[in-house]
């Protein structure tokens, strides 16, 4: 091999580094372990350019990312790629977030809010005579 060819490896090895999807999600801080991420992807809450996809997926920027996060949905653009998992505020650079989908979980937010005023929330938790009835008028 050449000099002038392994020169060009190097510089193309940085702009276009193979990262896996679980491994992306991951760096980009969406989930807190790799085993997590990869769980998300393999149960089909994770969707890579509008289609069910596997963890091994490598990731290109300009793609589409939809996801789960406990009760949201976020759909973002990949900005960038690394594969190493750094501070919060350079994850947050690897990515964007599209505007609609911001509206939709604040929208989400509001409504989840709205309907913890109707739940009952007694004043203090129930004594072992009050557990039992309970218990009794459940089974029943």
């Amino acid at each position: 091999m050449s000099k002038k060819s392994n020169a060009n490896t190097n510089s193309d090895h940085a702009d276009e580094l193979k990262v896996r999807l679980d491994k992306w999600l991951w760096a980009a801080r969406f989930y807190k372990t790799r085993a997590v991420a990869r769980e998300m992807v393999q149960g089909g809450k994770v969707h890579y350019n509008s289609q069910r996809t596997k963890a091994s997926k490598i990731v290109e920027v300009g793609a589409k990312v939809k996801l789960a996060q406990g009760v949201d949905e976020k759909l973002i653009t990949i900005l960038s790629v690394l594969e190493k998992r750094q501070s919060a505020p350079i994850a947050q650079t690897m990515y964007q977030e599209s505007d609609a989908s911001i509206a939709k979980r604040e929208e989400n937010s509001i409504a989840r809010k709205n309907n913890s005023f109707f739940a009952p929330h007694p004043d203090k938790k129930p004594d072992k005579k009050q557990r039992r009835e309970l218990l009794k008028m459940k089974s029943s």
